[in-house]
């Protein structure tokens, strides 16, 4: 009888703690799901869209008039919406030339006002910088510090100028960025008397710093993330 109830109680221990570390199993689970998807929220939270240049003189009848500007400007707004609706912070970037030979975006014309396809609301944030790189000289880098913000979206023109600028000096602030290359568009260049066309300018820029500046993507590529 004696050895009856002592095996019982030895399979009731085995029991109680096969039943003890599966509770600690969920447990651990639970609270690493917890973690992980608390994790992807405040890296949401910490994420800002930047808006550069997408200004009239970018268009048709605009005075540097570039390849593709409207298409690129429509898949901003479908980022910019994206954004709109999650209630994350949205930066407007917006180039006012002060250089004496400057032919465009030239202080008070309409050329030089952001376009109506991606016109900031009252409370989205437009700040004014005169160089390529959009934290040069302005209150960029402060704000967004000011945002605990870690993770940009960036869209818009030049692909070869001021995207390009403003991409590289994000990455060497520690900013991780995520450029959306269809809704970026350039114009095309010169080199030796060759013309470089407009395609080969805004891909051999993207390509050039996808993967350790920027991540690189398409805006539906965007739009599918949760």
């Amino acid at each position: 009888m004696s050895d009856t109830i002592t095996a019982n109680n030895i399979i009731i221990n085995k029991i109680n703690m096969k039943h003890f570390f599966f509770t600690i199993a969920i447990l651990c689970f639970s609270l690493f799901l917890g973690f992980s998807q608390q994790n992807q929220e405040t890296r949401k939270m910490n994420k800002a869209l930047i808006l550069i240049d997408i200004q009239n003189d970018y268009f048709e009848n605009g005075t540097m008039t570039l390849v593709g500007s409207e298409q690129a400007s429509l898949n901003a707004r479908q980022i910019l919406d994206k954004f709109r609706a999650n209630g994350l912070p949205i930066i407007h970037i917006q180039h006012i030339a002060i250089r004496p030979d400057a032919t465009f975006f030239l202080p008070g014309t309409k050329g030089a006002d952001i376009h109506e396809n991606v016109k900031p609301k009252e409370n989205e944030k437009i700040i004014i910088k005169q160089f390529p790189n959009s934290f040069r000289e302005t209150g960029l880098l402060e704000y967004l510090k000011s945002l605990h913000i870690t993770d940009l979206v960036i869209c818009g023109m030049m692909t070869h100028m001021c995207v390009d600028a403003t991409t590289r000096a994000a990455k060497d602030f520690g900013f991780n960025s995520t450029v959306i290359g269809d809704a970026c568009a350039t114009r095309d260049l010169t080199i030796n008397g060759e013309i470089v066309k407009a395609a080969d300018v805004h891909n051999s820029f993207l390509a050039a710093f996808n993967g350790f500046y920027a991540s690189v993507i398409t805006t539906q590529e965007y739009l599918k993330k949760k």
